[in-house]
């Protein structure tokens, strides 16, 4: 049977795990700055890019993906040895949902946050490597001609679930990928309006 207080711990433990507000710190630590006050007063990589610089938008992204590979790794095989019954799939899934729910609904940012990408970029790495291979080569695709990272974003979410139902991966994977294109269109959709409108903020990759 299912332990259901190893699994609402789990469920908070990976929460906690996404909330960490990584960009927030980052730029903090090296300007200072509120990121939240700045730019597009996002927290994800590529604001902290623009305002923090080349290597605090780096360490961001990579810390955030971070989250989401632990979250689907280690906190989920800590708590599944506490857990019968449940599919190990269906676990690291949701847990790394968790993870980021928390990274876009901080609780130490006042149930604000970022996008969700990288973290997400960290969970399918577990979960579903070749379909997030496919889907990054999509979001480069995109980015590289365009210079838009929200329009890469966008199309990586919805060739996420996508790629995973042509590839056959776990029905769990699938729903997984679904949720997380509905969530990333929903928290681009001031991104897709300046698009639309021909004023969405462009980011050089390779600035001095």
């Amino acid at each position: 049977m299912v332990s259901v207080s190893a699994f609402l711990l789990a469920a908070v433990s990976a929460y906690l795990l996404g909330s960490i507000p990584t960009g927030f710190l980052m730029t903090k630590i090296f300007t200072g700055v509120d990121i939240r006050n700045a730019g597009s007063k996002n927290v994800g990589a590529t604001n902290v890019y623009r305002i923090g610089g080349k290597l605090a938008g780096l360490l961001t992204l990579f810390i955030d993906i971070g989250k989401g590979v632990l979250a689907a790794t280690v906190v989920a095989n800590f708590y599944y040895s506490f857990i019968m019954n449940i599919d190990y799939v269906f676990f690291k899934a949701f847990l790394g949902l968790i993870s980021i729910f928390g990274h876009v609904w901080s609780v130490f940012l006042k149930l604000k946050g970022g996008k969700g990408v990288a973290t997400t970029i960290g969970v399918t790495a577990v979960l579903a490597p070749i379909p997030l291979l496919i889907s990054l080569l999509v979001w480069l695709a995109i980015f590289i001609p365009t210079n838009y990272v929200s329009l890469g974003s966008l199309a990586f979410g919805i060739s996420l679930p996508i790629c995973a139902a042509i590839l056959n991966e776990s029905f769990y994977v699938v729903i997984f990928c679904v949720i997380i294109c509905l969530l990333n269109t929903y928290k681009h959709k001031e991104n897709i309006k300046r698009l639309i409108k021909r004023v969405e903020n462009k980011t050089m990759l390779f600035r001095k």
